[in-house]
């Protein structure tokens, strides 16, 4: 026994709960494994010592016993975890990790989860729709129920593991639970297997699914559809359906969270003198007022013209961006009158962002020549 204290051992303080002890138990155990440091010889003995811990510790009567009386309080006869008590111990911390609690506690796996990309147009990723997805996938075998065998027998229990599935292998002072090299973990063997399925109790099929598209979705939501992923072997549930949103890209908008985007392109004329454009959203056409002098780049901000989130709160707005758009082919008519046009202003009075950028520009330069 050692001589030691547990809790200095485990890393712990007195009055911890039993979660704690487990925790601990598994920090020190793994560091100290023998198989991970098989180059230190005092591994083997830190890892005991730990088990030794772990199993007073882990018992409230022992525990209670050596919180009041130490190392004399505990079972004289105790020696440390034996190759049985030991491997009790492993299989409660590590079972999760070294296939403890297998296929005998847990019955049949469970099946894989499947994935599939829905794609949608921003209207729809908007407004909600329902659509057919058609999944390629695996299913029991209707011939023989999911079992495997031939319709009117039935697979027999594997006598290497007794029908559990796994089997334990002793490796020096503790034992190793394994899956069973002869039923590959079913802890059955078909021995006259389904003319259908051929034994594997499932087949693949296509499935035709109907996917209801909550109002608001993004790229990368997904839609959990419980139940319709692959079946699981020996008849075991199936996983479940996760269906991806991708959005196409819009030729309007651009969507950012519950907001969208998009540019409107304005003459000339209406961003000196102002004026009223046509713009389109999601619910059809709005009128969009241009005030006089708007200049490239203004943003229009229409209230609760964007989309309502699918996770709930208000509805997003649509913001326009004013591009103003340079005439072109002019015919000499035109091209006369924007020339006396030019000739008319006073660009310091009309072009104050182009005045003040040029002067910016003299000043840059006239400090090369200081």
């Amino acid at each position: 026994m050692s001589k030691r204290d547990y809790y200095e051992i485990l890393g712990l303080s007195k009055g911890v709960d039993e979660s704690e002890i487990k925790k601990a138990y598994r920090r020190v155990a793994m560091k100290h494994h023998p198989d991970r440091n098989p180059d230190n010889p005092d591994a083997e003995d830190k890892f005991k010592e730990a088990s030794e811990a772990y199993e007073v510790l882990s018992d409230a009567e022992k525990r209670a016993a050596y919180d009041r009386y130490g190392h004399e309080g505990v079972n004289a006869g105790f020696g440390g975890a034996g190759a049985a008590g030991f491997s009790d111990i492993f299989g409660d911390v590590f079972g999760d990790i070294f296939g403890g609690g297998g296929r005998g506690r847990g019955g049949p796996a469970r099946g894989a989860d499947l994935r599939y990309d829905l794609e949608l147009s921003l209207e729809e990723a908007a407004r909600g729709t329902q659509t057919k997805i058609r999944v390629p996938t695996m299913v029991h075998c209707q011939e023989c129920s999911g079992s495997g065998a031939r319709k009117g027998t039935s697979p027999t229990s594997c006598d290497t593991c007794h029908g559990v599935g796994q089997i334990r292998r002793s490796q020096g002072f503790f034992s190793v639970q394994q899956t069973c090299p002869k039923c590959r973990g079913r802890g059955s063997i078909v021995t006259d297997p389904c003319n259908k399925c051929y034994g594997r109790g499932r087949i693949e099929e296509q499935k035709t699914l109907s996917v209801k598209v909550p109002p608001g979705v993004d790229n990368g939501d997904r839609i959990r559809l419980s139940g319709e992923g692959e079946a699981g072997p020996d008849g075991g549930p199936a996983g479940d359906l996760y269906v991806q949103i991708a959005v196409k890209e819009h030729s309007i908008f651009q969507r950012d969270g519950a907001n969208l985007y998009c540019e409107v392109p304005i003459s000339f004329v209406d961003a000196a003198l102002g004026g009223e454009l046509e713009v389109p959203t999601l619910d059809g056409r709005v009128k969009l007022k241009i005030p006089h002098e708007t200049q490239t780049g203004k943003l229009f901000r229409m209230r609760g013209k964007g989309v309502v989130p699918v996770r709930g709160g208000p509805q997003g707005d649509l913001l326009c961006r004013a591009v103003v758009e340079t005439p072109i082919k002019l015919n000499a008519k035109q091209k006369a009158l924007l020339g006396q046009f030019q000739e008319s202003l006073d660009h310091h009075k009309h072009s104050p962002r182009k005045s003040s950028w040029f002067e910016g520009v003299k000043n840059f330069f006239d400090g090369f020549s200081t």
